[in-house]
């Protein structure tokens, strides 16, 4: 009589730029969680940075390997040929343009590969580098998978990196939709963020993440400080994220007009209580494709004002459509600024427009945009080419 063998879990290789949290570090640790041992997954931080291995519980069975060696493309690459080599992993996980020699490490070692676009740094919001191009035409080429989230990086994929559509997998952001908060829990929240809680007339715009040169948060802040305060309407700003530009967002946030009405909230692990805070929801980014604070700021029934980018527009219901406001040519950010303070505006000054065009964001989000779906799609591509356990 034979003994029945367990095949063990297929050893995923996630190989960043860096393991900070930033979009896509944190939907994967998310994967990781939910998976639980249906995969094992080990770490490779390009530049050595691992905090967003805190986002997981400290006994989740996670392996980080150090940051390789090497500045140039050919020392990267033979560093990460070793690193492959230890590991043994059944795919490796690439991630952006920062992993890009990995990829071309486990190809030249032939391991399956599966790779993901989420977006582009700001030195390619205005144009793509052709030597960037021609790589990924290059090397993507030869990938068992493509995967993005956004509509409009699949037409980049296909059309401009001209890879086959069969390798290129658009696979949109999912999150849990939570349950709204109670009135209770809303003062508390404004409370905990130093925002005025017995104000009726307060309206508290909010905005989500890092404070990087690509978001654009200087906008923001120049179209807030064209919101006249009325009689019915005082706008506030609240701002959660830290990076870079604090400083340079700080030095506008304390001009005499906004200073006692502008908020830069730091950095919070868990922002219910942010959402919770809010009135309505703003993205004033030069590039973009499908952000998960979108997601998580229409589960929590906010009306949105947004610069044009990436699939922000097509993400939300049509009639969010006239608070979506075109980026105008590099020079030439005043016209963006005024058209989004206007969108602004309105919104801060409708009560009852704002209260439907929130309830309609949370409904497309239960309807297209929840955790399972993306969690059975990413199964999907973890598990392409191998037979059933």
């Amino acid at each position: 009589m034979s003994k029945s063998t367990t095949r063990p879990a297929p050893k995923l290789l996630h190989i960043f730029s860096t393991f900070a949290p930033g979009g896509p570090q944190v939907r994967t640790v998310g994967l990781m969680a939910a998976f639980g041992d249906e995969f094992s997954h080990v770490v490779v931080p390009m530049d050595g940075k691992t905090a967003a291995r805190d986002l997981l519980p400290e006994d989740f069975p996670i392996e980080l390997e150090p940051q390789p060696n090497g500045v140039k493309t050919l020392a990267m690459v033979r560093s990460i040929r070793a690193i492959i080599r230890r590991v043994k992993p059944d795919l490796v996980c690439t991630y952006n343009w920062g992993a890009i020699e990995a990829v071309m490490a486990a190809r030249s070692m032939r391991v399956p590969v599966l790779h993901h676009e989420d977006g582009f740094l700001p030195d390619e919001a205005g144009g793509f580098k052709p030597r960037r191009v021609w790589t990924r035409r290059l090397v993507l080429r030869g990938v068992r998978g493509v995967v993005v989230p956004s509509h409009t990086l699949e037409k980049i994929a296909t059309e401009i990196w001209k890879l086959k559509s069969s390798r290129v997998h658009w696979i949109p952001n999912g999150i849990h939709v939570p349950a709204l908060p109670t009135s209770d829990e809303r003062t508390a929240a404004r409370k905990q963020f130093g925002l005025p809680t017995d104000d009726p007339n307060a309206v508290v715009i909010g905005s989500v993440g890092h404070l990087r040169v690509e978001k654009n948060y200087s906008r923001l802040l120049h179209a807030f400080r064209r919101l006249p305060v009325t009689e019915n309407c005082t706008p506030y700003l609240v701002m959660f994220g830290d990076g870079d530009d604090r400083g340079a967002l700080e030095s506008i946030a304390v001009q005499d007009d906004v200073k006692d009405r502008v908020i830069l909230a730091g950095h919070h692990e868990d922002l219910a209580p942010a959402y919770a805070a809010m009135d309505l929801f703003a993205i004033s980014s030069d590039t973009e494709q499908m952000p998960i604070a979108l997601l998580e700021a229409m589960a929590a029934e906010l009306a949105v004002a947004s610069t044009d980018v990436g699939d922000v527009r097509s993400m939300m219901p049509e009639t969010q459509g006239e608070f979506v406001v075109p980026i105008e040519q590099a020079g030439d950010d005043d016209r963006t600024v005024v058209a989004l303070a206007d969108a602004l505006q309105k919104l801060a000054e409708d009560w009852v427009q704002r209260k439907e065009l929130g309830r309609a964001n949370r409904e497309r989000v239960e309807r297209q945009f929840s955790y399972a779906p993306m969690l059975d799609a990413y199964r999907e591509r973890y598990n392409a080419g191998r037979p059933p356990r």
